[in-house]
């Protein structure tokens, strides 16, 4: 495979071979779903409390067990103890949360609200307001480069901005040619962004900082979900308009697989141990792709609650975080998942 300077990014060829070689020894067919153990179980739902409206984004505290929940249309933040599985407190007063991150360097909670453009800050212990950042209209999602110490913001008509994680100042915006959505660092100083509106993924030179391409697509609109399994040398997008995921080669853009998936799809997240991608719908099912070659086969839908979109896997405590909105038929809550095997 050819790297974006036309060199052969050999790490990844061998990555992609090797499965390929793999798979042509045998021929695997179609799991049998009512044949196979659930490939998740639902363990517990730990209510939110008086909580209305839309559910967006979450974040870890892991050394704590705390998990934070943006609760959009109630404008606040939920914040779970994971051991004692229940709400600890609410952090009211904000305008349209989207986007949270813990930064464990500076001990940090980061909260982007939509409503006025800000990103709220709160100290990791207390979660007492230690002040804001004005970035102009519709902070949503948020990233954390814990190397180099820097918070990314997608925001705007078209920005990221990059915030100092110690001096707790922007430093500089790196413009994009629409609003960002999902968006994704990998280890090698790229970002990867969904620019839905402008059509295409943008790939991020985060020393440069600055775009130095884009991958476009023409089947398909609406590219809000991402992941990034860089093991696999992938970047997974999950499109809403047709309801379709695929994986990008990261190195060059080319799409190495294509599959369906559920409606209205807002997160994806890559199981190293299992080898499986999740993706929450808010048509009120998760599916589950196992990896097969360079591709995926789906093996289960697993039914959730109608608008339950916004999730978060968590590799240290094995579980996945489903936010679940206020309904006459269920109360805000957070169900718990548990992966199987």
């Amino acid at each position: 495979m050819k790297a974006a300077d036309g060199s052969i990014d050999e790490e990844c060829v061998m990555k992609w071979v090797a499965p390929i070689i793999a798979g042509a020894a045998m021929v695997v067919g179609t799991w049998a779903w009512a044949e196979q153990p659930a490939p998740l179980v639902l363990e517990t739902k730990i209510p939110l409390g008086p909580v209305s409206g839309r559910i967006d984004h979450f974040a870890v505290d892991p050394g704590r067990q705390r998990l934070f929940v943006a609760e959009l249309g109630n404008n606040s933040v939920g914040v779970i103890d994971l051991k004692q599985q229940k709400v600890l407190r609410t952090i009211g007063g904000l305008k349209e949360p989207q986007g949270v991150a813990y930064v464990r360097a500076s001990d940090m909670l980061y909260v982007a609200n939509a409503g006025d453009g800000s990103v709220h800050l709160f100290q990791g212990e207390s979660l007492s307001p230690v002040g804001h950042i004005e970035l102009g209209e519709d902070a949503d999602n948020i990233r954390v480069d814990t190397r180099a110490n820097k918070v990314f913001v997608g925001y705007g008509s078209g920005a990221l901005a990059v915030i100092d994680a110690l001096s707790r100042q922007k430093t500089t915006d790196i413009s994009l040619g629409a609003h960002p959505e999902s968006f994704q660092l990998d280890s090698n100083g790229r970002i990867y962004v969904n620019v839905p509106n402008a059509g295409q993924i943008a790939v991020v030179d985060r020393a440069a900082g600055k775009q130095s391409t884009g991958w476009s697509f023409s089947d398909a609109r609406d590219n809000f979900a991402m992941a990034l399994d860089e093991n696999e040398c992938q970047v997974i997008v999950v499109f809403r308009k047709p309801a379709r995921i695929a994986a990008f080669g990261s190195k060059d853009g080319q799409i190495v697989f294509k599959g369906e998936t559920c409606g209205d799809a807002d997160d994806v997240f890559v199981d190293p141990k299992r080898h499986r991608l999740y993706v929450s719908c808010g048509a009120g099912l998760i599916d589950v792709l196992q990896r097969r070659g360079t591709g995926y086969e789906r093996v289960a839908q697993v039914p959730t609650a109608p608008g339950a979109r916004t999730s978060l896997f968590v590799p240290s405590t094995d579980r996945l975080y489903v936010g679940v909105r206020a309904s006459s038929a269920e109360p805000a809550s957070v169900w718990v998942f548990r992966p199987e095997p």
